[in-house]
Formats: structure tokens, sequence, C-alpha cells
């Protein structure tokens, strides 16, 4: 994937719901193939803000 791709709000919902299953972040990251700075991202913003929103 690259920079200029955003993920969709379907692949950003997968993420918090791994996470919300105790999945680490690399974890998810090696099975969603994406980044694991990605996946971080997604995790903080959703703390934060309460939405996969971006």
């Amino acid at each position: 994937m690259d920079h200029s791709q955003e993920l969709s709000k379907f692949k950003r919902g997968i993420v918090i719901g791994c996470h919300l299953c105790n999945k680490s972040i690399r974890k998810i990251s090696l099975l969603l193939h994406i980044p694991w700075s990605t996946v971080s991202g997604i995790i903080t913003k959703w703390k934060q803000l309460g939405t996969t929103a971006t």
C-alpha cells in the first residue's frame, strides 16, 4: 500500500475490532498486511475521538 491511499472505513473498523479482541498492534498489522504505524495511528485516533472517521 503506498502512502497516498487511505484505508476504507470498513478496514479501519476491522482494526478496532481486532484491538478490542486484545490483539497486539503487531499481530493486527501482520493479519491485515498494513504497516504497524498505520494500525497504531488508527487505534490512537479512535481512543481520542471515539470514532474511526478521518
